[in-house]
């Protein structure tokens, strides 16, 4: 029955992709963060949704007369070279059976990425790619929060299968990160008090979920966010007790297990997935160093790759960290490319804060921007122990920021009328943008 209701779904919706291209984009960024095929158990599992959704996109680009025009400045450029990099990179792969599909995913992400760049022209299409990125991670995540209240937290909560985020530490990160974006969406909604209930339930059960996962660095990308709040806003002396308690009650009502589980990050050393995380870390460093211009390429994790570059250490293992994900496998310059990138698209966030500060009607920008960034931080922060410098919601994040910039920027005739009351909404801290 989900087969057939998803199938039908999208067979109606593909003409909406042509006549609609922007529509495409967004729907692209839905089936790549909530994989809702993974949800069926039937034919519709192995169905090329994503092919399909670029085909309409792209004849839409052809026939449609919706604005085509590419944002996000220097990023975008920065980005668009880093993927041609990660092209040359596998041509030198040390797996090249594994390099290939790996670029070809990586691909397929950044090919959404920059179409979106290019579709989205509007201020309702950034709140429905804040939406969409929302639902996508928060449907899961949810229902996360809700198993973990039933288990007492004893369970242990994972993402969708066969995606990027379907490790259970993947997936906490994706829920904490989903909930500045569920935060910006409480801000546009100051007049429907059941819709602001509803994300802030959304936010609480997310919160749940994030914990339920057990994973350390979740906890971690938790309290890099809620300090990251703390020092932006200027009521520090409401924001930061706000914060504490909000945090000891998710804390204790999570068992003893998570508790003792959680204290293992003070005792990293005798740790023996930190310790081969630290090990593949080795390995990946000395590979960089080994060939610095091309690395290893995609996913060098084999017996006899660590043989070479680590043979002090038995095992094998995944890289766990998007920065020595990025270094080990293409090698210091598209590590230094990488990191431009995010330092750009911080930048951006920055420079919208400071073009609306001033402009009540733009308010909505002010609030995706340090919505993005506080998100970011979880994601900077998080991602230093994860795989996940290839998935999609950062990217869609910087998608969000970028369109808003170009938006703020347009002549005052041109812009989009306000959705939502200019007045702070309550129960969200005053947060004041400051240099950098």
């Amino acid at each position: 029955m989900r087969d057939i209701l998803l199938t039908l779904a999208f067979v109606i919706a593909l003409p909406l992709m042509v006549r609609w291209p922007s529509f495409g984009a967004l729907s692209w960024a839905g089936f790549g963060l909530m994989n809702p095929h993974r949800l069926t158990w039937g034919f519709a599992y192995t169905l090329p949704f994503s092919q399909l959704i670029i085909a309409a996109t792209l004849l839409g680009i052809v026939l449609s007369k919706e604005p085509k025009k590419p944002k996000g400045g220097a990023a975008t450029v920065v980005l668009f070279v880093l993927v041609c990099y990660f092209a040359a990179t596998t041509l030198f792969a040390l797996v090249p059976a594994i390099a290939g599909p790996t670029l070809e995913r990586v691909v397929k992400v950044q090919v959404g990425t920059f179409l979106a760049l290019l579709l989205l022209y509007k201020r309702e299409h950034v709140i429905a790619l804040m939406w969409v990125i929302a639902i996508s991670i928060g449907f899961y995540a949810v229902k996360g929060g809700i198993y973990t209240i039933a288990t007492l937290g004893g369970g242990r909560v994972w993402g969708p299968m066969d995606s990027f985020i379907e490790d259970n530490n993947a997936f906490a990160l994706a829920t904490v990160m989903s909930i500045p974006v569920w935060a910006f969406l409480y801000t546009q909604y100051a007049e429907r008090k059941w819709l602001r209930w509803g994300i802030l339930t959304a936010i609480v059960l997310s919160a749940l979920s994030a914990l339920g996962s057990q994973s350390r660095g979740a906890l971690v990308a938790i309290a890099a966010m809620a300090l990251f709040l703390w020092f932006k806003s200027s009521r520090k002396l409401i924001t930061g007790p706000t914060i504490l308690l909000a945090g000891l009650a998710l804390v204790a009502f999570m068992p003893e297990s998570w508790m003792q589980r959680m204290s293992t990050i003070s005792s990293y050393q005798q740790d023996e997935s930190a310790i081969g995380r630290m090990e593949t870390w080795k390995m990946l460093y000395h590979l960089a160093t080994s060939r610095p211009l091309m690395g290893g390429g995609f996913e060098p994790y084999e017996r006899w790759i660590f043989e070479i570059y680590n043979p002090g250490y038995p095992g094998v293992h995944a890289a766990h960290s998007i920065y020595f994900q990025v270094l080990g496998e293409h090698g210091f310059v598209a590590f230094g490319l990488f990191l431009l990138f995010w330092f750009l698209v911080w930048r951006t966030c920055s420079q919208v804060v400071r073009a609306v500060e001033n402009r009540p009607d733009d308010r909505w920008a002010y609030w995706v921007a340090q919505m993005t960034k506080v998100s970011l931080v979880a994601y900077l922060v998080g991602g230093a122990f994860l795989n996940l410098a290839y998935w999609d919601m950062p990217y869609f994040l910087f998608v969000a920021v970028a369109v808003t910039r170009w938006l703020v920027r347009q002549p005052t005739t041109v812009k989009q009328p306000a959705m939502a009351p200019r007045a702070r909404p309550r129960g969200l801290p005053i947060v004041r943008p400051r240099p950098g």
